[in-house]
């Protein structure tokens, strides 16, 4: 299955005051492995990057000033993203700008079925625990020291490795026999199947187990380690 990981910054958090979406960063995934294709692009807003979101993700007006207009890159975004189900981390957000942006140029908005919130399913895995993507790189090992700044495309890259942890792992379709530890989990409009730890076998022999082994034993004619025990002694 082809699926899209994909972040956004903005100028603020509300489209409908006026703030718009200033980077895009999205990462393609088939069967939950990366493929190496990526769309990436930074807009110009056409409006002031307030300081407290510069702040953030460091994407000044000077800079933004020479990208193109959202439109001018809508057509290879909508044929990069296809009819794929759509990945984010507070979903609802960045999909509130993205139909933003795409409604300003009259394009059709992104149906809501299609987003898939690893917040959601972050909450599910892990009640009470912290649930940002910084926790979430540190929950499971993931090398975010590039991170001194927020940006759409190493946002996108971190977020693909933690949505394959959140959904069972680098060996989720290794499994030779059915698994009772699936579940089946809605993260916004699709439902992803999330497949929890298992609990680990005791590595510890019983006592019974013990005293069977010992029985066995004692069945054998002339065990070949007891013909090296003096040698060893």
């Amino acid at each position: 299955m082809r699926e899209i990981v994909f972040d956004t910054e903005t100028t603020g958090l509300n489209p409908a005051g006026g703030d718009r979406m200033v980077e895009i960063g999205c990462i393609e995934m088939v069967n939950r492995v990366e493929t190496g294709r990526h769309f990436h692009a930074y807009f110009n807003p056409q409006r002031h990057m307030p300081a407290e979101a510069e702040a953030i993700h460091g994407l000044s007006n000077l800079f933004l000033s020479a990208q193109p207009f959202f439109e001018d890159k809508v057509e290879e975004l909508i044929e990069f993203l296809a009819d794929s189900p759509l990945v984010a981390h507070n979903a609802s957000f960045d999909f509130g700008f993205l139909n933003h942006e795409l409604q300003l140029c009259g394009r059709p908005l992104v149906c809501m079925s299609r987003m898939v919130d690893t917040l959601v399913l972050a909450r599910t895995r892990h009640p009470g625990a912290k649930h940002s993507l910084d926790a979430l790189c540190t929950r499971f090992g993931v090398d975010r020291s590039l991170r001194v700044k927020h940006g759409a495309l190493l946002d996108a890259q971190l977020l693909a490795q933690v949505y394959v942890e959140l959904t069972g792992g680098r060996q989720i379709g290794l499994g030779l026999v059915a698994d009772t530890n699936a579940k089946d989990v809605k993260v916004g409009g699709p439902t992803v199947t999330v497949r929890e730890p298992r609990v680990p076998r005791p590595h510890f022999a019983s006592a019974e187990e013990l005293e069977r082994h010992r029985a066995f034993i004692a069945r054998m004619a002339n065990p070949l380690w007891e013909r090296f025990a003096p040698l060893a002694a």
